[in-house]
């Protein structure tokens, strides 16, 4: 009962439509009307500008690590990587956004920050160095969930290994669209890096 209840509480958490929010509270946009329609961070900052798209990318982040926390500040014995992962699933099928959300980056990512900082810090890094090479901010999302995993594995963190594989799947899977726009040379590369 108690995994149900924090599981339920991640997902809801996860499920906080930090774009659509963000882009009609302050802006009167709804972001799934523009760009690629998509909720996250990187549509927020293709929309909305600078200083709101890092706004969403920030919140998108906190959402994974809250989750991944929770069981530890209520000092519960459960696991907080697993609890993150309902908070990654709420906000790529949000209840509060009729189950379309985000790509589940920023939230695969908070859970990391929320366990391991270290790791999360090597995310960044990857991250950014793939980023300035290939100008895809998809292709660089999916590289470093796959360095992730690789780096787990040398620090034979194991269960860690299988969530981050779980959630590196989520990831390449909803970026599938754009694996077959980068491959037709289709995919928008960013401009101010």
């Amino acid at each position: 009962m108690e995994f149900i209840i924090f599981a339920a509480i991640a997902y809801l958490l996860g499920s906080i439509p930090t774009g659509l929010l963000v882009g009609k509270l302050f802006y009167n946009i709804d972001i799934r009307e523009h760009g690629s329609g998509n909720l996250g961070g990187t549509n927020a900052f293709r929309v909305l500008g600078i200083k709101p798209g890092l706004s969403v990318t920030v919140a998108d982040i906190l959402k994974g690590t809250v989750a991944a926390a929770l069981p530890l500040w209520l000092g519960t014995e459960l696991n907080g990587v697993i609890i993150g992962i309902f908070a990654v699933i709420g906000h790529m099928y949000p209840v509060f956004a009729r189950f379309k959300g985000g790509k589940a980056v920023a939230t695969s990512g908070g859970i990391i920050l929320g366990v391991n900082p270290l790791l999360f810090g090597i995310m960044l890094l990857t991250f950014f160095v793939t980023l300035y090479i290939s100008k895809y901010v998809s292709l660089s999302s999916m590289v470093t969930g796959v360095v992730t995993v690789a780096v787990t594995i040398i620090q034979q963190e194991f269960l860690l290994t299988a969530v981050v594989s779980v959630l590196t799947a989520f990831v390449i899977y909803r970026h599938r669209t754009n694996i077959i726009r980068i491959k037709n040379r289709e995919e928008p590369k960013i401009t101010w890096m």
